[in-house]
């Protein structure tokens, strides 16, 4: 049985992440990482990235997903209900408050520049982990995953289309080297 303290340490690392991420799902990876990997050392680097490809995979957002990967692979179900609760009640509030008085602060030219000021740190803090990534694909692959990112943002391509055909071509790719492809 896990005591409490380890579902409060789960609770509160993702009450930290929810509540310090600005700019919604993407702009978490790189924090989620830094804490779940490095800081408590929950979930191996390497296997990070597949955590994130079932993230990515499944549908609802890309951080409430991770979180609840996360804490299930910790504690099960209750882990997961403990990771999702720390993740959404920062932006649930901080949503709430902000409709509660959106209404007189939308046109205030301070709250509009600090947004306009955010921006790109936001974009920052979105392409960070993506460059961690790039480091542990073979060039080959990066040139793949540049052009695929440029087809989808530029084109409108659907996601899912590269998706499938890469999860196709990965498990032909196996089957050619003759390695077995199993659950």
């Amino acid at each position: 049985m896990v005591g409490l303290g380890k579902y409060f340490e789960l609770f509160i690392s993702f009450f930290k992440i929810g509540i310090f991420t600005f700019g919604g799902g993407y702009a978490m990876i790189s924090i989620i990482q830094n804490e779940v990997v490095r800081e408590k050392g929950w979930v191996a680097e390497k296997d990070f990235l597949d955590l994130l490809t079932l993230a990515q995979s499944a549908p609802g957002p890309i951080s409430l997903n991770t979180a609840v990967f996360v804490g299930y692979k910790m504690y099960g179900y209750a882990g997961a209900l403990t990771s999702l609760f720390g993740v959404v009640i920062p932006s649930f509030t901080i949503l709430l408050v902000i409709a509660m008085f959106f209404a007189q602060i939308r046109h205030n030219p301070i709250v509009d520049a600090a947004f306009r000021g955010m921006q790109p740190i936001v974009v920052a803090i979105m392409l960070a982990p993506v460059m961690g990534f790039v480091k542990g694909l073979h060039w080959s692959l990066a040139a793949v995953a540049a052009a695929l990112a440029l087809v989808i943002w530029y084109f409108g391509v659907s996601p899912i289309y590269p998706l499938v055909v890469g999860a196709v071509v990965g498990v032909a790719w196996a089957a050619y080297r003759g390695k077995e492809v199993s659950r």
